[in-house]
This record gives structure tokens, C-alpha cells and sequence, in this order.
């Protein structure tokens, strides 16, 4: 018998998951059942018939036994060890007690003619087969979170009127299209792998002639006017779901099934307003005109909290190192179809990484342009490779120390290492940048960038997966590229009279305005040191990367109806008490020198004991541009 019960289990029919779901009640089994606690009420006696086997009070109950007000405790009471679990449904429950007050009933015939609802939900269930049919009076029928590939039709109750397959792996309508219920008026088949137009062509009145609600969200549908004009033949079509699917990623959606679907009230759980069907009137008529892709925005707002890492250098010499920092933020989106050229992202950078079979082949090329173009240089001093500058490109990688050429493994090894990965795009993205700023207390990006799709599979895809938004320290360091002319002090010990005569052909030689203009590029000379002016001519060493803070960010509520995604990405604290305060101290100076130019008092900074750095964080939105009136979804499309 376990083995019959173990080989229907495995089939994966539905037939069986009830079955399996009726044994686990323990409607035979203590309190519920027939037996020796209560078989003064229900065992036969040898002089009674077959008629007089029914329920009769007992003044007294035998010893042993248990009283009906007794073993229904047990089965009600939550603190009962027979207690059924709290998500139970009424059916359950009802069947529990019944076989507690009159167990006898409780036969097959009975179990086909009293279920109008089956709930099988997530009970490996992979077919329908045709015991289902026994369920004379069966209304509901809900098989969600499943590994039902194709429904036999065949095998349907012809009494349904609610059929939920949400959350299986069904690829085509066409199996349920051979011998649809015909009286159903729930289908939801949201969470499938519903792809194609085709699929709309099983969708008409022709099937689903009694057809009130449809729930097709989260498959893979991208043809919308296909779909709007099978689903007009639905008349009594009252709710839609079609969020989740690429179609609803278009501007223009809602506006364009409303206008279809004049006697929609819901779509994607929202009421269907009046004001709606006035505002999208007529867009319908306009479909050839619309252009089917999605746009997206993205807003980086204020970045806070970063740490000021240039308070921890000393002055920098006339021979340098001087030391620059520049922050920024990035963030990867999906590259569209058509990749536009860098100056058409209106001076946004951008790099482009296409897949590449695995990390390890990606940073092993990365370090082989290192070496090119360590190659072309002449003078290798550090042993790194010159960057290309930052105007023209997004992503710089840590300097690194490149050897001559890279034979073995364990070269590369080393290599590898000091790439960060977060510097660079995931496969098939575009790594998207802020300007680099220098340091501030609150760093405004002021950010914004239209993104426009046409594959809008992919889009849905990427969204699923969402973003990443990182945080970048940008080091540069730069040397004089010609070192610092030091003026030759005077010889030392030189005679009066040499020094006399050579005094005096010079001012016979060049006169006395070239004295005045010597005199003047001595206090030019003079005025640039104490200024400490960087000089004209700089050597750049490749910019040195440092990720501050990186995270990913969540898009799917943009497929769930929501219009916008905004959050504040907060990557904890980096900043400390000793380098606020060095800031400070910097800070202070200038203020010093400036209040006492304006004559203003300093004002007063103190850092008590519960003083706690602000965490890094930086504000982003993305939001799906979506259409509010019929004209405005024409005009977006004609731009």
C-alpha cells in the first residue's frame, strides 16, 4: 500500500496530492474516526441492523471512551497536539469535526460529491489526470506553485468556474484551448512562461465565452495591440492583470487598453477612473503610430558622508607629489540596441563591456591592454601602464604593477587581485558615471539620464535583476614634468673686485630696464613660491580607484506597477571622529583668514562624547516614463 502511495506521488498527479492531503487529515485515526474511544456510539452490535447505524446519544459512555464534546476539543483547541495547522482551510476543518460526530460518512462517494474547491498549492504536481473528473460538483480548482507544464483539458470538471495555475512552468494556452471549461470565469496563469504572439490568438470568446477575470501577469507577452484585439471578444471581461509582462512596460499601457477595453473596471488592481477613459480616448484608434519601447530616467541626487582622504598628506614640495582627489557615482543599466556614441550621452561617460566567458579571461585581457600600451611608453619608471585619460573613459583600474609580459598563472594570479570588480560593468551592461567632483561636506550630482529599450524582454530581465549604484574615490598623482628651476645662490667668497666689474658690464650690457624687469620676474618668482602654485606642466601617474561603498538595488517594483523607484542607498559609516577632525582643523584656517578679513566672529564647532560620523549614502530614482493622456503618448512617440 505505501509503495502504491509512494509510485502516485511520484507520478505527480493531481489525483493523488488529494488523496495524500486526505490521509494526512487522519480523518480514521484518534479523535476523529471510529474505535475504542468511542465505540458505544458507532461499532455495530450483533441484533442491530444496517439502519440503526447511526449517531444516538448515550446517558453514559463506557470506561475508556471519550465523550463528542471531548475529542472535538481536541480537534479545535490551537494548544492540542491533533490541532490542525492555522493556515488550514474551512474545508479541512469541517471534515475533521464530521469525523469526529459521524465518521461513518466519510466514504469516497462522499469526498467526490462534497468538494467544490481543491486547493493543491505547491505538492510537485506535475499533470492533471482524469480522476479528477469523479469531482461531481467541483467548482474551484487552484494548482498554483507547481510543476505543471501542459493542463489536459480533457481532464477538467466541466462545473469549474475558477482555474489558478499561477507560478508553473506553462509555455502555450493552446492545451487548455482543446476543451476549455465552459462555464469558467476565473483564469490566472500569472508567473508562467506565457512568450510569443500567438499566444493571444487562444484568448477569445471562442474559448472563454463566460470570461470575467484574467490575471497573464509576470509571463513574457510583448505584443499588446495583438493581444487588445483578441481580448475585445471577451464581453463580460471585467478584470485584467497584465503587469510583470514586457507589454506594460510601454508609456502608453494603460492608456491604450483602457481605450480598447471600454468595459474594463480593473486593471492591474487599480479601478478603472472615468476620468481615465476621457483622458486616453481614442488612443486606440492611433496604435500603428505608437513605437514600442520603454524609457527609463535616473536621478542621482546628494552624496554624504564621504570620507575627505586628502586631510591625511602633508604639503606637497616644489618637486610634488601632488595630490588630487575626485569623487563620483556609478551605476549599470542594460545596454540598449542601439549604443549611442560617448558625446551623445551629453558628456555622461560610459564604457561598454561586452560578456566574456569567465572573470578570469576578462581581467587577463584587461591586463593585456596594460601591457600594449606599457609597450608604447618609453620610460616605464613605476612599471604601470598609462591610463587613458579620464575624459574619454568611465573606468580606470588601480595602478598596477605590470610585469614585462605575463607567461604563467601565477603572474596573472598577482595580477588579479588588485582589480577591483566593482570598478568594472557586469557583461552586457553600461557602466554609467557623475561627473568627478572634489570633496564636499554634501556632494551634488545633480544627475540625470534618459534610457530608451526596444527589446523589452531583456529589459523585464534586467529589472528582475536590478542595479548596482557604487561610490568612487578617484586619487591622482602628478609630478612636474620639468623639474622646478632653484635659483644658483651667490659663489661664495668671491672677491670684492671681480664681483664689482662683472656688476658693472652687466649694467653697461643691458641697461637699467632690463635691471627693472629683472627685478620684477624676481618678485613674480617670489609671489608663485609663496603661493605654492602648482606647476603649468604636469605628469599624471593612472589614476588610483577606490571603491567607498557599492550595493545593489532593487528594480522589480517598476514591474509591479509602482511608476518610480526611489531610495537612499546607505553604505554605513567610513568617516571617523580623528579624520572629521583633521577636516575641521582645515576648515577652520580659511574661515580664520576670511573672518578676519570680514571682521566676523569664528563660529563655535565642538565634538561631544556621542558624536557619530554620517553614514555614506547617496540618493537615486529611477522612474518608467508612463503616458497621462492620449496626446501626450502620440507626441512621445513622434519625438
Amino acid at each position: 500500500m505505501e509503495a502504491r502511495r509512494a509510485s502516485e506521488l511520484e507520478s505527480g498527479a493531481v489525483s493523488a496530492a488529494v488523496r495524500e492531503h486526505l490521509r494526512a487529515l487522519c480523518l480514521r485515526e484518534f479523535p476523529c474516526g471510529a474505535g475504542s474511544w468511542n465505540k458505544s456510539r458507532f461499532l455495530p452490535q450483533t441484533w442491530r441492523t444496517w439502519r440503526e447505524l447511526v449517531p444516538r446519544e448515550e446517558d453514559t459512555v463506557s470506561p475508556g471512551e471519550e465523550t463528542e464534546e471531548a475529542l472535538l476539543g481536541l480537534v479545535r483547541s490551537h494548544h492540542s497536539p491533533w490541532a490542525l495547522p492555522t493556515d488550514s482551510s474551512d474545508e479541512d476543518r469541517f471534515l475533521r469535526e464530521l469525523a469526529v460526530q459521524n465518521p461513518l460518512v466519510l466514504k469516497d462517494t462522499f469526498f467526490y460529491s462534497y468538494f467544490r474547491s481543491l486547493r493543491v498549492v505547491d505538492k510537485e504536481v506535475s499533470h492533471v489526470d482524469k480522476d479528477l473528473l469523479k469531482f461531481l460538483k467541483l467548482e474551484e480548482l487552484v494548482l498554483s506553485a507547481n510543476r505543471i507544464k501542459e493542463v489536459d483539458a480533457a481532464n477538467l470538471p466541466p462545473t469549474l468556474k475558477v482555474l489558478e495555475l499561477y507560478g508553473n512552468e506553462i509555455r502555450s494556452l493552446q492545451c487548455l484551448c482543446a476543451h476549455p471549461p465552459p462555464h469558467l470565469q476565473h483564469l490566472g496563469l500569472g508567473h508562467n512562461k506565457l512568450r510569443g504572439p500567438l499566444e493571444s490568438l487562444y484568448l477569445t470568446s471562442n474559448y472563454w465565452p463566460n470570461l470575467v477575470s484574467l490575471d497573464l501577469s509576470f509571463n513574457d507577452l510583448t505584443d499588446l495591440q495583438g493581444l487588445m484585439v483578441n481580448l475585445r471578444t471577451l464581453r463580460r471581461l471585467r478584470l485584467l492583470v497584465l503587469q510583470g509582462n514586457p507589454l506594460a512596460l510601454v508609456p502608453y499601457y494603460r492608456g491604450f487598453t483602457i481605450d480598447t477595453l471600454s468595459r474594463l473596471c480593473v486593471l492591474d488592481d487599480i479601478t478603472v477612473s472615468p476620468n481615465e477613459k476621457h483622458q486616453f480616448r481614442g488612443l486606440s484608434l492611433s496604435g500603428d503610430f505608437l513605437a514600442c519601447e520603454a524609457q527609463l530616467v535616473v536621478n542621482l541626487g546628494n552624496v554624504k558622508g564621504v570620507l575627505d582622504s586628502s586631510v591625511f598628506h602633508s604639503e606637497p614640495g616644489p618637486e610634488g607629489p601632488f595630490i588630487t582627489y575626485n569623487y563620483y557615482v556609478t551605476y549599470e543599466f542594460m545596454e540598449e540596441e542601439e549604443v549611442r556614441e560617448e558625446e551623445e550621452y551629453m558628456g555622461v561617460l560610459a564604457e561598454i563591456v561586452k560578456p566574456s566567458p569567465s572573470p578570469e579571461l576578462f581581467v587577463e585581457e584587461f591586463a593585456e591592454e596594460f601591457v600594449e600600451e606599457a609597450e608604447e611608453e618609453e620610460s616605464l619608471e613605476s612599471g604601470t601602464a598609462e591610463s587613458v585619460e579620464s575624459e574619454s573613459t568611465l573606468v580606470s583600474a588601480e595602478s598596477v604593477e605590470v610585469p614585462g609580459s605575463i607567461d604563467s598563472a601565477e603572474e596573472l594570479a598577482k595580477l588579479r587581485p588588485r582589480v577591483d570588480p566593482r570598478l568594472f560593468p557586469s557583461p552586457g551592461t553600461v557602466l554609467f558615471s557623475t561627473v568627478h567632483m572634489p570633496w564636499a561636506e554634501v556632494i551634488a550630482c545633480n544627475y540625470e539620464m534618459q534610457h530608451t529599450f526596444k527589446d523589452l524582454v531583456l529589459l523585464k530581465a534586467f529589472l528582475l535583476t536590478g542595479t548596482t549604484v557604487t561610490i568612487v574615490e578617484e586619487k591622482i598623482v602628478s609630478w612636474p614634468l620639468v623639474p622646478p628651476t632653484v635659483d644658483s645662490p651667490l659663489p661664495a667668497k668671491k672677491g670684492k673686485g671681480e664681483k664689482d666689474q662683472k656688476g658693472k658690464k652687466e649694467k653697461d650690457k643691458k641697461g637699467k630696464d632690463k635691471a627693472g624687469k629683472e627685478k620684477e620676474a624676481a618678485k613674480e618668482r617670489k609671489g608663485h613660491k609663496k603661493k605654492k602654485e602648482l606647476p603649468k606642466e604636469l605628469r599624471q601617474d593612472p589614476p588610483i580607484l577606490r571603491v567607498l561603498g557599492s550595493g545593489p538595488v532593487a528594480l522589480e517594483p517598476l514591474l509591479s506597477g509602482e511608476p518610480m523607484v526611489s531610495t537612499e542607498c546607505n553604505f554605513g559609516v567610513i568617516r571617523t571622529l580623528e579624520s572629521d577632525k583633521l577636516t575641521l582643523s582645515r576648515d577652520l584656517k580659511k574661515l580664520k583668514k576670511l573672518a578676519k578679513k570680514e571682521k566676523t566672529p569664528l563660529p563655535a564647532v565642538v565634538f561631544d562624547e556621542d558624536y557619530s560620523p554620517q553614514p555614506l549614502t547617496v540618493e537615486l530614482q529611477v522612474q518608467l516614463s508612463q503616458s497621462r493622456s492620449a496626446a501626450e503618448a502620440l507626441r512621445a512617440s513622434a519625438v
